[in-house]
């Protein structure tokens, strides 16, 4: 039976989150999240609940996931290393195999199962289907007074048929995209997670593009977790970069967000996927969990700041 505080605890929760469902029904949220939200079914499950929340409340959902730590994995347990430039992977044609057997076979049809457990209507999807995502395979890419990177079989984004998927999200569908891709001769490309969550944000017109890190947001200092910086705009990230600050994995996801912000999307928010309902908290609290990303600080409301101190 549940107690007067319980129910009077359920009740607020309500009214709080109420005036942001208004707010943000109808609205497109476009989340991506790293392969290692998805390491166990658990996990998975955990996760994609909350996901299933927004688009239960009327919020078009479309989610994206990357799969780097099982891409490494299978590479080392079939005898092959992974090479990574500037936190990019560089992707023969080994690597390839292993990203199409990771992300189309074993981790989006794991997300897409966790879905029907917990009756989200979502459908899997890749850029190469029906031609998504348009790309071509990037040259080598010159280093200042370093040799030249061949990344291999990675693709660099041409276009985004965006309405691919508005007809799923028109048909009351969540897309979970994988974001292997292809050229217009069928050869197919591995794209960073981040860059293609960025493209499709901008492409849909998103009201936020939601990152979900291992990292509890964008760090000052990347060796200190309590270095956590609650709201920055590019031109602040643009300095954090210069000075050496991002590293890794965030040095491409900082390229996504400033793409991102670019194209048209308003507010980019970096979570932790690892903090609990990390993004039931950033979405329908006044209370920030990450670092919010703007295009410029100036223009954020009050509430927001006061969201973010």
């Amino acid at each position: 039976m549940t107690s007067k505080r319980d129910r009077a605890i359920v009740v607020s929760a309500l009214k709080h989150a109420a005036p942001y469902i208004r707010l943000f029904k109808g609205k497109v949220f476009v989340i991506k999240a790293g392969g290692e939200v998805f390491s166990d079914p658990v996990k998975t499950n955990t996760f994609v609940e909350q996901v299933g929340i927004l688009h239960q409340v009327g919020i078009r959902t479309v989610l994206i996931h990357g799969g780097g730590p099982q891409s490494t994995e299978l590479a080392s347990a079939l005898g092959f290393d992974s090479t990574f430039v500037d936190g990019r992977r560089v992707t023969d044609s080994d690597s390839l195999n292993v990203a199409a057997m990771v992300l189309n076979g074993q981790i989006n049809t794991r997300i897409l199962a966790a879905c029907r457990d917990l009756q989200i209507p979502a459908v899997g999807i890749s850029g190469v289907d029906a031609g998504l995502i348009r790309a071509h395979k990037r040259p080598p890419v010159e280093r200042a007074g370093q040799d030249s990177v061949d990344y291999g079989f990675v693709g660099d984004i041409d276009a985004v048929d965006a309405d691919i998927l508005k007809k799923q999200l028109d048909n009351g569908l969540m897309p979970v995209v994988s974001p292997l891709s292809c050229d217009e001769s069928g050869t197919l490309l591995n794209i960073n997670a981040d860059t293609v969550a960025a493209a499709i944000a901008a492409a849909l017109d998103a009201e936020k593009l939601i990152l979900a890190t291992g990292a509890p947001g964008i760090l000052e200092d990347a060796s200190d977790p309590g270095s956590l910086i609650s709201y920055i705009d590019r031109a602040a990230l643009k300095k954090l970069k210069a000075a050496g600050s991002l590293a890794d994995g965030m040095l491409p996801k900082a390229a996504a967000i400033d793409s991102a912000i670019a194209n048209g999307v308003q507010r980019v928010h970096v979570i932790s996927s690892q903090l609990p309902d990390s993004i039931l908290l950033e979405v329908f609290t006044n209370e920030g969990t990450g670092t919010l990303v703007v295009d410029d600080i100036n223009a954020l409301s009050p509430e927001e700041q006061a969201a973010h101190p």
